[in-house]
Parts: structure tokens; C-alpha cells; sequence
């Protein structure tokens, strides 16, 4: 039976980091944690819809300007590939940490429209690893544990 609830401070060692939406109810699971993975799932995945239906919107109204076959096409491939690279720099960040992203990955403002438009690639990434887990908290186990492991 665990006596440590999620508003006090353990007796001694490092203390745990919390994780947006969870706080610091990942090391335990308790305090919820169960219930706050579903409605994480579930948001992300409404969000996940959300993100898809309004660049279905906007590429819509692109191909209803008569602009042309190869325009619709490059917006789509454009759309597509940016979903991509931003679902594969979410899963890396969710499951690696952001401390270990570098090169075109670790750009956040020249390459700030990409994440933006493949929102829904790093959406779907979030919704995918919160499934398995609270996003991030395999990073922040282990840094924690690591951290415990050096106050020994």
C-alpha cells in the first residue's frame, strides 16, 4: 500500500518532474493516472480529428480556386510530408526526450510552418504514445531513476 499521495514531498532524494496533464502521478500511478490517461487519449485523439478536418478545409478551398491539378497535388504532398516529419519529431521527443533532437529536427523557428502544418502528424504521434504511456514519461522515469540512482 502506497502512503506517498501526489501533494507531498518524499522524505529524501530527488524529486520526480512532473508531467503536463499528470503532474507527478507517473511514478506511482496512482492519483488518477489511469483516468487521466483515457481523457489524454481521447483529447488528443478529438484534436487529431479537429487538425485533419480544417487542412481538409483549407485544401479544399484550394482546389475549389481552379489553381490546378499539380498545385492540388503539391499542397497535398506538402501536407502529407509535413505530417510526417512533425510525427516523427513528436514520437522522438515523446519517447528519446527533447535534449536529444538535433540537426533539422532541433529547428523550432526556420522550420516553424512545417510543425505547424503537420499539427495533425504530431497529433496523431501524441495520441498514439499517450496509448502506451503518459507522453514523456518513459524520459522522465528515466531521468528519475537515474537521478535515485546517484543519490545512492
Amino acid at each position: 500500500m502506497n502512503q506517498r499521495t501526489p501533494g507531498r514531498k518524499p522524505a529524501s532524494g530527488p524529486e520526480p518532474e512532473p508531467i503536463r496533464f499528470f503532474g507527478t502521478t507517473w511514478v506511482d500511478h496512482g492519483g488518477g493516472y489511469w483516468l487521466r490517461r483515457v481523457l489524454v487519449s481521447l483529447g488528443a485523439l478529438v484534436c487529431t480529428a479537429a487538425a485533419a478536418l480544417v487542412l481538409r478545409f483549407a485544401v479544399a478551398g484550394v482546389a475549389l480556386s481552379d489553381a490546378g491539378r499539380f498545385v492540388d497535388v503539391l499542397l497535398i504532398g506538402a501536407v502529407a510530408i509535413c505530417s510526417c516529419l512533425a510525427a516523427i519529431r513528436t514520437w522522438k521527443t515523446l519517447t528519446e526526450g527533447r535534449h536529444t533532437l538535433d540537426g533539422w529536427m532541433a529547428e523550432d523557428r526556420s522550420l516553424g510552418a512545417v510543425w505547424l502544418i503537420g499539427g495533425v502528424g504530431a497529433l496523431a504521434a501524441y495520441f498514439f504514445r499517450s496509448l502506451v504511456e503518459a507522453p514523456g514519461e518513459a524520459v522522465h522515469r528515466a531521468a528519475y531513476e537515474k537521478a535515485r540512482r546517484g543519490r545512492r
